[in-house]
């Protein structure tokens, strides 16, 4: 189709274009009507009436969110917020929506008050709305700045199947399905297979897929599916090159994003690293515990970053140096205190974006450390193999973008950072 983009014809005064797009409101007024068609690029009004006799016939039949096609001249208009408008010669109804509406697509109230569970049930109509479209041009911009950091320093992309023959990261949290004559379990994250790039020689690998967890969380920030953004890399000497390499992504990602979000203020580096230990200390000074011992909750992630932009001004920090307890059997222990992992959790304007370590590469310690943790060494005999033959030092961490975006975004959950959502009740449409 031959059309000019709305966001296009401001330079295009005393032409005749077409233009397509949604019906976003129509007053018809007796003996002249004003529309207002919308596409990804913008809204413009429409105006026709009694001089365009065959045109106007045209707009009595319309419902709004039809998609139409106007021919039409431009010219200026000083009562329009764009200083101009389209006097419509011809309408082509391209596809005519029913009159009745599910839920309301405008920039109004009316839409914001409308159910989210309802709001969900109709996405498609939903995500019509113009400010919904930002969501994902920032999720389009921070991955294309965060493949900028990855060409720039030599990563490999790779694609990870998501059915796997044991559950990865151990515990209750995953889906069996039936494969074949025997079980399969959709994968929590490609951990493994990250870790069997290094064996693979391959240093620097990034991954981006969905990610499967069987939890029974009804909050703002879970659900049963969503995208991972997943990075390993060899020969590091601790887990702080991990920290160095994600702080450097994120720099990448959020620059490319000032061009959704030209406020967003590219982050300083390096980010505080604070240990677990200083971290629970620091909240417990302020009257703010927690019920488990070897991990924050979400009031503690919340209360942590108001304390950390009061003392050092930053949006981020490192959690550092978590004790093995409900840390993965993978991840490596400090070789002066056994009691430390080398793991850490990056928590961003109150909210955990990503989970690291320095794994362990040494076979006969990842032995210890599963049997430990409960994990049968023959239900992870694949993984084990992968250290057998010689592997490198490596590190790497797991991201979840969607909380990236909903706090970029200061959205209400991670749900409305998702193109189509799945929780413990929701798979369709």
């Amino acid at each position: 189709m031959q059309r000019t983009k709305i966001g296009s014809l401001k330079p295009l005064l005393g032409q005749t274009v077409t233009i397509a797009g949604f019906l976003h409101s129509l007053r018809d007024q007796g003996k002249i009507a004003f529309l207002r068609l919308r596409d990804n690029s913008g809204s413009v009004q429409i105006v026709t009436g009694s001089w365009n006799k065959d045109v106007y016939a045209i707009v009595k039949g319309l419902s709004v969110e039809s998609v139409l096609e106007i021919k039409g001249l431009v010219k200026e208009s000083k009562q329009t917020a764009e200083g101009f408008e389209l006097d419509a010669t011809e309408i082509k109804v391209l596809s005519l929506a029913l009159a009745q509406l599910p839920i309301p697509v405008s920039t109004d109230k009316g839409a914001s008050d409308v159910d989210v569970t309802n709001r969900f049930d109709w996405r498609w109509l939903d995500l019509r709305l113009p400010n919904k479209h930002k969501i994902f041009h920032l999720w389009t911009a921070l991955e294309a700045g965060m493949r900028q950091y990855f060409l720039a320093n030599g990563f490999t992309q790779l694609y990870s199947p998501n059915m796997m023959s044991t559950a990865s990261e151990g515990g209750a949290e995953f889906f069996e399905v039936k494969y074949f004559d025997r079980k399969a379990y959709l994968a929590q994250s490609p951990q493994f297979y990250k870790q069997m790039a290094m064996a693979s020689g391959m240093e620097k690998v990034f991954m981006v897929g969905p990610v499967f967890r069987a939890e029974e969380s009804f909050t703002t920030r879970h659900m049963t599916e969503f995208t991972g953004w997943d990075v390993e890399i060899s020969y590091i000497d601790s887990h702080h090159d991990v920290m160095d390499m994600e702080e450097a992504l994120l720099v990448s990602a959020f620059t490319s994003a000032q061009s959704i979000v030209p406020e967003l203020t590219i982050p300083t580096t390096p980010f505080p690293r604070w240990t677990f230990k200083d971290v629970k200390a620091k909240l417990k000074s302020v009257g703010i515990t927690s019920e488990k011992d070897h991990d924050l909750s979400p009031q503690e992630e919340r209360k942590l970053s108001q304390i950390v932009k009061q003392e050092t001004g930053s949006d981020f920090v490192f959690v550092i140096d978590y004790p093995p307890v409900g840390r993965a059997f993978y991840h490596m222990r400090h070789e002066n205190d056994t009691s430390l992992t080398k793991g850490f959790d990056l928590i961003y304007k109150g909210l955990e974006i990503t989970t690291g370590a320095q794994r362990e590469h040494r076979v006969e310690i990842l032995e210890k450390q599963a049997l430990e943790k409960g994990v049968e060494l023959d239900s992870i005999k694949d993984y084990l193999n992968f250290f057998r033959y010689g592997c490198p030092p490596h590190g790497g961490i797991g991201m979840g973008p969607g909380r990236l975006v909903m706090k970029i975004l200061d959205l209400d959950s991670v749900k409305e950072a998702t193109y189509l959502p799945r929780d413990v009740k929701r798979l369709r449409p």
